[in-house]
């Protein structure tokens, strides 16, 4: 991230665009919900666009060619795009002429990648195995786990069921 501002913020701070990522990065993020809104656009007009609203970033306007990607990803009804996960990308687009920069939708959501656990949370979170609080699944689901961190998680589900590993997973 950069500690400069791009000057296209200013124009319509409550909104993202292509200068939202920096250069070659894509972000992949959730769908709220999406709903038709007034917007205020530069030169203080207003006209009613498609919004989609996301989970831990600013607003997204969806132009047609953006509503038709997530469509191919998750049908045509905008309900259904609820808590889906899309991946933005910055391109160009010719406009009256002139090649601008916008923000489009990946055809395919990038793959989560997981990150990796800390020894230190891994012990906090066996001990939250043992409290009944967390399961082995949830924590392999959640993070990376190194060779020497699965086997760590395996000793102690063993050492909990005062059997072998092949048992437990039985």
């Amino acid at each position: 991230m950069t500690d400069k501002t791009h000057w296209k913020v200013l124009i319509n701070p409550e909104y993202i665009g292509a200068y939202w990522l920096l250069e070659g990065q894509d972000s992949t993020v959730t769908i709220d919900r999406v709903v038709r809104e007034q917007v205020k656009g530069t030169g203080g007009k207003t006209e009613e666009c498609t919004v989609a609203h996301l989970k831990g970033a600013k607003p997204f306007i969806l132009n047609v060619t953006n509503s038709k990607s997530i469509a191919k990803l998750y049908g045509p009804y905008i309900e259904d795009w609820a808590g889906k996960q899309i991946t933005l990308y910055a391109s160009t687009a010719k406009l009256a002429g002139e090649t601008v920069e916008c923000l489009r939708v990946r055809p395919t959501v990038a793959k989560r990648v997981m990150k990796p656990i800390t020894d230190a949370r891994l012990a906090a979170a066996i001990t939250s195995i043992k409290a009944g609080e967390f399961t082995s699944q949830e924590v392999e689901a959640r993070f990376s786990l190194t060779v020497a961190q699965k086997q760590t998680l395996d000793a102690a589900l063993v050492a909990m069921a005062g059997g072998s590993l092949e048992e437990i997973n039985a």
